[in-house]
Formats: C-alpha cells, sequence, structure tokens
C-alpha cells in the first residue's frame, strides 16, 4: 500500500504482518481498526478545529479592530504545536489517541487566523473555501465507494511524485524568502500563479482518493484499533493542506477583480 499523504507510509500498517481479513464477518473483534471507527474519529477532530477556530477567528477580528497582541500568540502557537504534535504522531503512531485531539485543536487555532485574516481582504472567501474542502471530499468519497476512481498503483507513484515536487518547490520557497529570493509567478495572482494553485489543489484532493484507499485497505487487514486515530489524524493533515490551498487559490482569483 502507498499514500501520497506523508503521515502515512506502507510501513505504517504493513509493520504488523497483518493479513486481509473479511469485513464483513460477525465476529469480527471489536479491538481492530474499522472504517466507520475511523470516520467517527475525523468527525471529532474536525469539530475539535472548528471549536478553536472559532476561538482564533474572534481573537484576529479583535486584532483588526486595534488589539494587535489579540491574536497572534494563538495563531502562530497552534502553528507551532501542531507541527510538533504532528511530527510526533508519526514517529510514534501509538500516541495518536492522545495527539490527534492536541494536533486538531492547534490546526483550529492557526486556521481561525489565517481565515479571519484573508475573509477581512475578500469577504465570503471563507465560506467558499470550507463549501470547496468537503464539496470535494464528498465528492472524492463518492467517487471511491462507487468505483469511478480507482487507487492503482500507477495512480498512486503519481499522486506521490507530484506531491513530493509540490513540497520541494515549497521547501525552495520557503528557504529563499530567507534571502530575499522567491520562485517568481507562483505566488502571483497572473495566470501562471492561479494555473500552479489549481494543480495544487487538484494533487492535494486526489490526495485524499489515497487516504481513503489506504484506511480501507488497514481496515480489512485487522489493524490496530488506536490505528483509527492514526487514520483520522492522516485524514486531518490532508483536509488542512486542501482547505489552504483552495483559500489561496480564491484569494488570488478576487485580487484580479
Amino acid at each position: 500500500m502507498r499514500s501520497g499523504n506523508p503521515v502515512l507510509n506502507a510501513r505504517t500498517f504493513e509493520t504488523f504482518g497483518l493479513q486481509r481479513r473479511d469485513l464483513a464477518a460477525e465476529d469480527a473483534p471489536v479491538t481492530t481498526m474499522t472504517v466507520n471507527g475511523t470516520a467517527t474519529k475525523t468527525m471529532f477532530l474536525l469539530g475539535l478545529a472548528f471549536c478553536s477556530a472559532c476561538f482564533t477567528w474572534s481573537r484576529t477580528a479583535s486584532a483588526m479592530e486595534g488589539d494587535a497582541a489579540a491574536a497572534m500568540p494563538w495563531v502562530f502557537g497552534g502553528l507551532i504545536v501542531g507541527a510538533i504534535t504532528a511530527l510526533v504522531i508519526c514517529f510514534k503512531q501509538t500516541w495518536a489517541p492522545m495527539l490527534a485531539p492536541v494536533y486538531a485543536l492547534a490546526e483550529g487555532l492557526f486556521l481561525g487566523g489565517v481565515s479571519a485574516s484573508f475573509e477581512a481582504q475578500y469577504p465570503g472567501i471563507v465560506i467558499q473555501a470550507v463549501g470547496g474542502t468537503f464539496g470535494t471530499l464528498a465528492a472524492l468519497l463518492l467517487a471511491y465507494q462507487s468505483g469511478l476512481i480507482r487507487a492503482t498503483e500507477n495512480f498512486k507513484l503519481g499522486i506521490v511524485a507530484a506531491t513530493g515536487g509540490i513540497c520541494l518547490v515549497y521547501l525552495v520557497s520557503m528557504l529563499g524568502s530567507f534571502f530575499g529570493f522567491q520562485i517568481p509567478f507562483i505566488h502571483g495572482a497572473g495566470p501562471i500563479g492561479i494555473g500552479f494553485s489549481l494543480v495544487v489543489v487538484v494533487i492535494a484532493a486526489l490526495n485524499l482518493v489515497l487516504d481513503f484507499d489506504f484506511i480501507e485497505n488497514a481496515a480489512e487487514r485487522g489493524a490496530p484499533k488506536y490505528l483509527e486515530w492514526y487514520g483520522a489524524f492522516a485524514l486531518m493533515v490532508t483536509l488542512v493542506w486542501l482547505y489552504l490551498e483552495i483559500l489561496r487559490l480564491l484569494a488570488k482569483l478576487n485580487s484580479r477583480d
């Protein structure tokens, strides 16, 4: 099994040496991972992220009215805690039940501040980005379950390669910003910048297909129950990425008006 999501890889589940099992078996042990269990935990993490996002949204709104220090510690704190927590979970999957909620709360703090800032510049952009993110999630889940999209090996290899390429471009851009160098065009609102954002949105969305396939296969292999939290965390990582990229794309489109 392969996934473009950096927190999911073949070793995550294959290290348990698990074989496929029949999901329909009535005597399936409750101590193993299930798709429904992962979906429930994903919804729980999304709820936590929403609650913390509302907090920093209100703080950011206050900052825009003059209290500049009201939101930044929460926003940057959420970014740092989220990044550290994600790294720890990647290396210690058994800690996912404890740390996945922490990651969701931290990312919510970060996203709430970022979203409020974008909303102040382009009113209505956040609800469009949220709708686009969950609309994409629903459409791809339906397409995957109906068999319209299949995660073949070639499909997986293509998405993994594209995801790696995007990560490399962002890494070079981030490092370059420290030395006054920016990769030209891709961050602008011109045709190249918009085209780049469209490509990134598509790749981020297709990573959801790989995640669906990975989690389904893991459940069929009877992965340990705690990996439901890890699977939910992995989906959160992809959804956060997808939301941010849709937000960036919409901002570029709005800036052209």
